[in-house]
């Protein structure tokens, strides 16, 4: 690798991966394969050796390290491809002149009123990443990001001095209130914290500066000379609530458009699929946020493997198997949410080790359920879900190899019938009158 998972680096150079000089490029980390990917972002804490001599309440404190597991699945390097290649994108359009021009016209749309906008040769990427609520979305483009330095210094570049802080990427929450201003501000303070510079004081002691267009044009001037790659707004579907209260949603999706075309930067928006009433809501909106829309595991191999990847980390005394009745039950009341699979996990060990059971069973696990109101039957529409992403040679063979152990028919076993038997000849008859003529020859029906 290039970089060592470090935050901030010196830009190091490799020719060759684009087709005009462009330092911005060039510095960038490579794209790691998928073994490589899946490897760097898998969390598995350790398994303490003395574990099961700890007393109750030690092994119940160390039940939260369970919530440091991080399996690895398809969908998560989709994800990453995705970003990685919306920043490299972005950053095909940037070059000194054009990057100078755009400074000056923002810096005169300052001063004077009804500058004509400039025209731009390519336009930044605009997409949406967004799922049902605990599938991991956040974390994976989280994750997926830490992978690349945040910060590239540039010194010099072919023999000449060239200082730059180039910025890889942002995250920044969507404001509760839908506002310009507070957006912002967040964005300001975000950059503030990533290459050490004082923006937000800034503005902060200057009044002239507050107001919502005076701060637009100052957020996509830091992008120009920042050369920000992608800013990540999380929460989106924060704005759906404010927007039907208070109508604030267009001056923010406004704003955000105009940094994708002024400021050329890629925007990518992550939330829950209520974001989807905003974006469906207009046209142009709908262009602009294509993307991701996952759904929740299916009952299949994708779900056994991640259960089997968490089942391990039992701190009860006594070792409960992953028997289908247990699958089933799970996945019934967490409906292939991860984070649900990992809480009802969770809080059922806690069950057991303070009742003195010490062993999951159907028993715990539902008590859990019905104590913490786990109940996720709410059917998705317009979406993949996640067991579906597959890389690779599985491709091809993912759907022979799901075992749909929800389908699967439970209860007792069909039996054969006698003839005599009610459903049995209700079956067998072609119409009504056959029905009544073979219950009469049974002495079934009764006569008045």
């Amino acid at each position: 690798m290039k970089y060592q998972n470090e935050k901030v680096v010196g830009a190091i150079y490799t020719n060759g991966v684009s087709t005009i000089k462009n330092p911005y490029i060039e510095a960038l980390p490579e794209i790691l394969s998928y073994d490589d990917f899946m490897k760097e972002i898998a969390s598995f804490p350790s398994i303490p050796m003395d574990i099961y001599i700890k007393s109750p309440e030690e092994r119940r404190s160390f039940l939260s390290e369970i919530n440091n597991i991080f399996y690895p699945m398809d969908y998560m390097y989709y994800i990453y491809d995705l970003l990685y290649r919306a920043i490299k994108d972005n950053y095909s359009s940037k070059n000194t002149i054009e990057t100078i021009q755009q400074i000056n016209h923002l810096y005169k749309s300052m001063i004077q009123d009804n500058v004509s906008k400039l025209e731009y040769s390519t336009q930044s990427f605009s997409g949406s990443i967004l799922g049902t609520p605990g599938i991991g979305k956040s974390s994976t483009v989280r994750r997926s990001l830490s992978l690349m330095p945040q910060v590239i210094i540039h010194s010099k570049y072919n023999g000449e001095a060239m200082y730059v802080k180039q910025i890889v990427y942002l995250c920044v929450e969507c404001p509760s209130d839908c506002s310009v201003k507070t957006l912002a501000m967040s964005i300001m303070s975000e950059i503030d914290k990533t290459i050490g510079s004082n923006y937000f004081d800034e503005i902060a002691h200057n009044p002239r500066s507050r107001s919502a267009s005076t701060l637009a044009i100052k957020v996509k001037i830091a992008c120009l000379n920042h050369k920000i790659g992608i800013i990540v707004i999380d929460e989106i579907q924060n704005a759906v609530v404010t927007a039907s209260k208070n109508n604030q949603l267009k001056p923010l999706i406004r704003f955000l458009v105009e940094l994708t075309n002024e400021a050329c930067v890629s925007i990518c928006f992550v939330g829950t699929l209520l974001a989807e009433e905003i974006f469906c809501s207009q046209e142009h909106l709908k262009r602009r946020t294509r993307g991701f829309r996952l759904l929740p595991l299916k009952p299949d191999k994708t779900y056994m493997k991640f259960l089997e990847s968490i089942w391990k980390y039992q701190w009860t005394l006594k070792k409960a198997e992953m028997k289908e009745n247990i699958m089933n039950l799970i996945y019934d009341y967490s409906g292939g949410i991860p984070s649900y699979i990992l809480l009802i996990f969770l809080e059922s060990q806690s069950q057991a080790i303070m009742s003195g059971k010490e062993k999951i069973d159907i028993t715990t696990i539902k008590k859990t359920i019905g104590m913490l109101q786990i109940n996720v039957n709410k059917p998705y529409s317009g979406g993949t879900s996640i067991s579906d992403f597959c890389v690779g040679s599985d491709m091809d063979d993912s759907e022979d190899e799901d075992l749909h152990l929800k389908s699967q028919k439970r209860g007792r076993p069909i039996t054969a019938r006698e003839s005599e038997d009610l459903i049995s000849m209700f079956k067998r008859a072609a119409d009504s009158k056959t029905l009544i003529t073979n219950l009469e020859l049974e002495n079934l029906v009764e006569k008045y």
